[in-house]
């Protein structure tokens, strides 16, 4: 979702700017319909191919375990064969894996073979690793080399306890600004992995607002940067062209390709990698056919016509580019648990120490309702028969709690698990309805279970664009008098995408509004709205430690300049909170990390 922070909504807000549906469309609305490609996007990647060569969109890993590792890259075999063209001959690609950058020690090499039909892309599971090692990896295709990539395999040795350290991230916006939060990830030598936590593409096009004309315009994202940072294609991602065309984009982005190279990375999508407010048969952002009491003749537009299509159809063309253009495996194929559509949930081992369970909580939630009936709060928002997850996905989180003996049981989220009453209301007015707020039997059961379970539970969430460190109470009415909690929350600021600050229109009133929620809702420790940027998260036998870290302009996180703007930006650790074993419980501040207390070892160097 795209936040907005209206003080007592009544219904699910229309998150996000407020757009115009038809002047989304322009002329690719017909094409979008049936998946064809809209009119601009060959063109809008062609320059991005041509100057990257084969190799043009850079190298990936992802899903490490202790002894596989998932390697990414897209080629791009001849000059016409740009992104989402559906053109070009296969080829075949040799990948190989180093003990050293210089590749003068290869420890494993093969060869796979990809084609237009899945956009070029590459995809190869490494096997036979070494647990927590760190590798060097390539591709190459006929004379054309990739760059190099980093990775490691996950520090997983049972009856071993290794040092695990990973940043989270979230809501990253094209057109919202430049990827200093990528770039300062990219800097660190210290992470195990990067788990990315949804919004990573956005599907909004480039029409600017009218000075005047409420409704009007697609764009998400500052002013200045419009002809600086635009989406291509210029229309809003609806058919498979424009979702990889999207894709390819963002993969683009120097920043982003350096993360990526970097750290092996951990993603789940959540609604703009569709479209926003996605629910199981529709989205907020969705129209399958124009409004007929607003009549619209704009171009290849005439009143009447199917905008958008069917909206599974949609669907299906969005993940079909998640899956080719992300470092993540084929859903279908790894860890298999009973649920519903394709199963994207998936589960990391770190030893004695952690598990983390990536949960993914748009492809079956129930469609989202108001908040508030007649100024009341909805009893409809605690139907049992509403769910975020589909319920063979919760069993499968509430049995791994259940079931765990391991110190912390991480759980990679997209929406706030902990409740959050909207400021001002003396109810228990819920703030944002598309959260667990909106699906309250799912969020009783969650929380009972981790209240129940030997494991301490650590919530990581994106989202909601601002840094939240939370306690989960246990009831929320009685948290106050008893400070039961059934585990923490850390949510991390956003990459680009709008905060407390751009929202409200100065960071006074993001303050503001941040002591309001703090003193409405006390179990949230701290709360940032502001600054942008990303969370790395250390985990040992006797704590947890989040530090949040913001891109900063000349030293200034937001409160008088816009570090979004400044392409030479730099990013700072600002605070860090902590929760204890077996407290449950936020504290803090605390002093920012420091070293590891041990490091990968390099890979056997075989002669």
């Amino acid at each position: 979702m795209t936040a907005a922070l209206p003080t007592a909504p009544s219904a699910p807000a229309r998150t996000g700017p407020d757009l115009s549906r038809r002047g989304v469309l322009l002329g690719g609305a017909a094409a979008g319909l049936v998946g064809l490609p809209t009119t601009d996007a060959r063109a809008a990647v062609g320059d991005i191919t041509s100057r990257g060569g084969v190799f043009g969109f850079g190298v990936a890993s992802g899903d490490p375990t202790a002894t596989e590792v998932l390697l990414w890259t897209r080629v791009t075999p001849v000059p016409y064969a740009v992104p989402g063209s559906g053109r070009g001959p296969a080829r075949d690609v040799v990948w190989e894996v180093a003990a050293d950058e210089a590749f003068r020690h290869v420890v494993r090499r093969g060869t796979t073979r990809t084609d237009a039909s899945r956009d070029h892309t590459v995809k190869v599971v490494v096997d036979g690793l070494e647990p927590y090692t760190e590798y060097w990896y390539r591709f190459r295709v006929r004379r054309a080399v990739s760059p190099v990539g980093r990775t490691r395999t996950s520090p997983d040795e049972p009856g071993t306890t290794h040092a695990l350290r990973l940043a989270f991230a979230s809501c990253s916006n094209y057109t919202g600004g430049y990827f200093t939060a990528y770039r300062g990830i990219a800097a660190r030598d210290d992470l195990d992995l990067v788990l990315h936590l949804g919004d990573y593409v956005y599907e909004y096009g480039n029409t600017p607002a009218q000075p005047g004309v409420p409704g009007s315009g697609d764009r998400y994202g500052p002013p200045e940067l419009v002809g600086v940072r635009d989406h291509r294609p210029a229309v809003e991602m609806v058919s498979l062209e424009d979702y990889r065309v999207r894709h390819a984009l963002y993969k683009a982005d120097p920043d982003a390709m350096a993360a990526h190279a970097r750290h092996p990375w951990v993603v789940i999508f959540d609604d703009h990698e569709i479209t926003n407010d996605a629910y199981a048969t529709g989205a907020e952002n969705h129209e399958e056919q124009d409004d007929p009491g607003t009549p619209y003749t704009g171009p290849g537009e005439p009143e009447g016509v199917r905008a958008e299509g069917d909206f599974l159809e949609r669907r299906d063309r969005a993940l079909q580019a998640y899956v080719e253009w992300m470092p993540i495996r084929e859903p279908a194929g790894w860890q298999p648990a009973a649920h519903r559509g394709t199963q994207f949930f998936r589960r990391f081992s770190f030893g004695d120490l952690a598990d983390l369970s990536v949960v993914e909580t748009r492809q079956n939630r129930s469609q989202q309702v108001p908040a508030t009936v007649g100024g009341a709060p909805n009893p409809a928002l605690a139907d049992p028969s509403r769910h975020l997850p589909e319920p063979e996905q919760m069993d499968w989180l509430v049995d791994a709690l259940a079931g765990s003996t391991k110190a912390w049981h991480l759980v990679g989220n997209q929406t706030v698990l902990a409740p959050v009453y909207a400021p001002g209301s003396t109810a228990p007015v819920v703030f944002n309805a598309d959260q667990w707020d909106g699906y309250q039997a799912d969020q009783a059961r969650l929380l009972t279970s981790m209240a129940a379970a030997s494991t301490d539970a650590v919530v990581l969430t994106g989202d909601i664009h601002s840094s939240w460190a939370v306690d989960l109470p246990v009831d929320p009415a009685t948290y106050a008098a008893d400070g039961r909690s059934a585990g923490v929350e850390m949510v991390c600021p956003s990459v680009t995408s709008n905060g407390f600050k751009e929202v409200l229109g100065s960071a006074a009133a993001a303050a503001r509004t941040t002591a309001a929620f703090q003193a409405r809702n006390p179990w949230v420790r701290h709360l940032e709205g502001i600054g942008h940027g990303f969370a790395v998260l250390d985990v040992t036998p006797e704590r947890v430690q989040v530090d949040f870290h913001y891109i900063r302009s000349g030293g200034d996180k937001g409160l008088v300049v816009d570090p979004r703007l400044d392409p030479t930006a730099t990013t700072a650790h600002e605070s860090s909170w902590q929760a204890l074993r077996g407290a449950r419980r936020i504290t803090g501040p605390v002093a920012e990390l420091g070293r590891r207390s041990d490091e990968p070892r390099r890979a056997v160097r075989r002669r």
